[in-house]
């Protein structure tokens, strides 16, 4: 059976193309970025795509759903920024999303978020935030997981908070992680030789031989000199960011030399084997399939949408488990789905 959830802070929908792969059907999707709702429009053909920004949103605003599900935006709770937290005009957004949940009263909701928020400096909003979810009458727990233990070819580290309402009368059990891990030359090999550099202004070019496999130009920072930026072809990707500026070196480069305390260059009579990651090739370390086309202007944008996504296929492991616990709750129970969802 499918179930429909609503999708809230959706980017370019990598949380939403794992449930949706899971099984569930995504009905609704909210974000605010009118640069990204065209890509997720273009991949998600049949969900209806919201682009209001959530505190204007009314529970009366989209169906009844089995399930919940968002990653409110990070920048206040990263550890790259000041950890403001519930301070922070971005951080608050987390409390219009929880009282969407207070109000609907999915059977589950589901919230992604970066590792920062469990920093000492965040105590007291983490806190907070955790006892507004129990006083909504769920199950709750939530677990810090790096992607890499699941299927995806990146170290990147996610807290992910799950709610199962008091009907279904158990808690949430994150999956075990993988054995196995994937590598940059199982993800990436293929795409080694047919990419090419964006236009002038890093424009997106008007023909690829491979879909959005075209890479960012242009100078690179101290700050991103500072530390080596080369991964190697059996190793796993450094997390991929939401700003091009600070892709990863394709593993084709040569690890970078350290000549000063954070100051790396290039092996001198090899810089030009130093590129960034293309498009394409972040999206694949991101596990997003060959065929979901990310739509921009500015090659940048496809950047920003899939280094704040969440990795398909690591929702996908963590909807899979959710689903099976419903389906083992309507299998054990007398409710109908269709007048549960009509009576909350």
């Amino acid at each position: 059976m499918k179930y429909s959830i609503a999708s809230f802070f959706s980017g370019c929908g990598g949380l939403d193309l794992g449930f949706e792969n899971a099984g569930f059907d995504i009905v609704f999707a909210n974000e605010f970025n009118k640069k990204i709702t065209p890509t997720l429009k273009k991949n998600f053909p049949h969900t209806e795509v919201d682009d209001r920004d959530i505190k204007l949103l009314k529970s009366t605003d989209f169906p009844n759903t089995i399930g919940i599900v968002g990653g409110p935006p990070c920048q206040s709770w990263s550890i790259a920024g000041k950890l403001r937290g519930l301070d922070d005009q971005r951080g608050q957004v987390f409390l219009n999303y929880i009282d969407l949940i207070k109000e609907k009263k999915p059977l589950f909701f589901l919230a992604e978020n970066v590792k920062g928020m469990l920093n000492s400096k965040n105590r007291e909003s983490f806190e907070y935030l955790i006892n507004e979810f129990e006083s909504v009458g769920y199950n709750f727990t939530y677990k810090l997981l790096n992607t890499a233990d699941f299927g995806v070819p990146q170290t990147r580290e996610r807290v992910i908070f799950v709610g199962y309402h008091k009907n279904l009368n158990k808690t949430f059990e994150f999956p075990e992680a993988q054995t196995e891990r994937i590598s940059l030359k199982d993800a990436i090999w293929d795409l080694k030789d047919n990419s090419l550099p964006s236009l002038d202004g890093n424009q997106k070019n008007k023909n690829l031989d491979f879909l959005n496999h075209e890479y960012m130009t242009g100078s690179y920072s101290t700050i991103y000199m500072s530390r080596n930026r080369v991964r190697s072809w059996d190793e796993q990707s450094f997390t991929i960011q939401a700003q091009g500026r600070h892709a990863p070196i394709h593993p084709n480069a040569p690890k970078m030399v350290k000549v000063h305390k954070d100051k790396f260059i290039f092996q001198p009579g090899k810089e030009n084997l130093y590129r960034r990651l293309s498009v394409r090739e972040v999206a694949r370390i991101q596990t997003f399939p060959d065929d979901f086309e990310f739509v921009y202007e500015n090659v940048s944008s496809g950047y920003l949408m899939i280094g704040n996504a969440v990795p398909p296929k690591f929702s996908e492991v963590i909807a899979k488990k959710i689903k099976k616990d419903i389906d083992g709750y309507y299998e054990n129970s007398t409710k109908d789905i269709t007048t549960e969802l009509v009576n909350q």
